[in-house]
């Protein structure tokens, strides 16, 4: 797939057939089989990423409230927060192929200036954490007091934000529309590893004092937001007026926009955010149209923005990963936005964004609210709804279309039963604390 120039954008949610020249074959869309990887019974639990050998990265919800950073191997769940680092809240939102695992992580440690960094709302400090063969290490930050992960690689390289020591006076008073904060600290995109103990950070654009990184290639491309601790917004829901890439040697390229360069920040996801990149250098994320509050999924290849679009009804979205066929998933959300609106996965490819629950059976357990990441397999994990209205994760697997798990219905349509579901109170409330990037 290779992008053509292009002279204007247009932020009114064009095809991206309108915006780039590809090579459109016109297969059968896929089928997948569903799997609900529950746990049963659990009010909220969802899936963040997965590897192409099985393993899955998430979390549930513990007994007690907490949430727990979580592992499925072939369907068999492993909590793997203990003794972890070692405070209530935890999950897993990352996984190599060398089965290394990333996440954030509360200490018991009180963070003097309550800023809830990762929005579990305790007070805790929390850190990221890179897990491996069954060992939980803390990620530093740059002399501050938390850090949260953002992706990693098979280098054994680990993106993601980090504080410094900063306190920054143009941060944000109060809580942002997502419900962290209130932020006194200024904090940068970083580099853990490939050694242990290894911190590098990456330097914001000139202009900007802040920066966060998301995801990471096997070459060392880096892609991620930045702009000013009061305008830009830490996960989930992440905010800010400039989508970037860094290049292996650190250097920091803005990436075009859909015209909405200075984002709302009352508006929940209203941003410009580089949240994934695949080893041909396409990225995935999220830009604001002109309006500054409407924003919709884009990719990025060499310098040049093509908006996907949203599913039909729709009014925002976000890609949340691509993989290494260049097949894109993610959400898009009804009116009036993520705050009150209900999510659908989407898949798309070729130039077609599909709602992922017309190509599960119609039997299917859930609805499917998100997908967060698909590996090259084809494998989509994310979460959805079940009948009972509790949130679970799920794993979409291909199939072949006269296999029995894939049903033997026309997965074109949405069938009954698999229509849009309405969510909770209680379901936006984690939704929101989920934002548009697994954690």
């Amino acid at each position: 797939m290779k992008f053509t120039s292009v002279t204007s954008i247009s932020g009114s949610g064009l095809s991206l057939l309108a915006l780039v020249c590809i090579s459109v074959h016109l297969d059968a869309q896929p089928r997948y089989s569903l799997t609900d990887l529950g746990p049963p019974g659990n009010p909220f639990a969802q899936a963040t990423w997965l590897n192409d050998y099985g393993l899955v990265t998430g979390l549930d919800t513990a007994p007690d409230g907490s949430q727990h950073a979580i592992v499925w191997y072939w369907g068999t769940m492993t909590d793997i927060s203990q003794p972890g680092l070692p405070g209530p809240n935890s999950g897993a939102g990352g996984v190599n192929s060398y089965g290394q695992v990333i996440g954030v992580a509360e200490t018991l440690y009180n963070d003097p200036n309550n800023e809830n960094f990762c929005g579990y709302g305790t007070g805790y400090q929390c850190l990221a954490f890179l897990w491996d063969t069954g060992v939980m290490t803390a990620l530093p930050a740059l002399g501050g007091l938390n850090s949260t992960y953002g992706g990693l690689n098979n280098m054994s390289e680990v993106v993601g934000i980090a504080e410094n020591n900063h306190k920054d006076p143009g941060c944000r008073a109060g809580k942002a529309v997502n419900g962290t904060g209130p932020q006194v600290l200024d904090f940068e995109a970083v580099i853990w590893g490939p050694s242990p103990g290894q911190i590098r950070e990456l330097p914001p654009p000139a202009g900007d004092t802040v920066g966060m990184a998301f995801g990471i290639n096997d070459s060392g491309q880096v892609v991620g937001g930045t702009g000013l601790c009061g305008n830009t917004v830490l996960p989930g829901f992440a905010a800010a007026p400039h989508a970037v890439l860094w290049d292996p040697d650190g250097s920091v390229h803005i990436l075009p926009d859909l015209g909405g360069s200075a984002p709302d920040t009352t508006v929940l996801g209203s941003a410009n955010i580089a949240l994934a990149i695949n080893n041909h250098g396409i990225i995935s994320g999220v830009s604001a149209l002109h309006n500054n509050t409407t924003f919709h999924p884009v990719l990025w290849q060499d310098g040049i923005i093509a908006d996907l679009g949203v599913l039909a009804g729709d009014l925002v979205g976000g890609a949340l990963d691509v993989n290494n066929r260049d097949e894109v998933v993610g959400a898009s959300i009804s009116a009036p936005g993520p705050a009150t609106g209900n999510p659908r996965a989407f898949f798309w490819k070729d130039g077609v964004m599909t709602d992922l629950n017309t190509l599960v059976p119609a039997d299917s357990p859930l609805y499917l609210l998100t997908a967060f990441a698909i590996n090259d397999s084809g494998d989509i994990v994310g979460f959805g709804a079940t009948s009972d209205g509790d949130i679970h994760g799920f794993l979409a697997t291909p199939c072949d279309e006269n296999s029995s798990a894939c049903g033997s219905d026309n997965a074109s349509i949405v069938k009954p039963g698999k229509q849009r579901v309405a969510l909770s109170e209680k379901a936006h409330e984690m939704l929101l604390r989920s934002g548009l990037r697994g954690r």
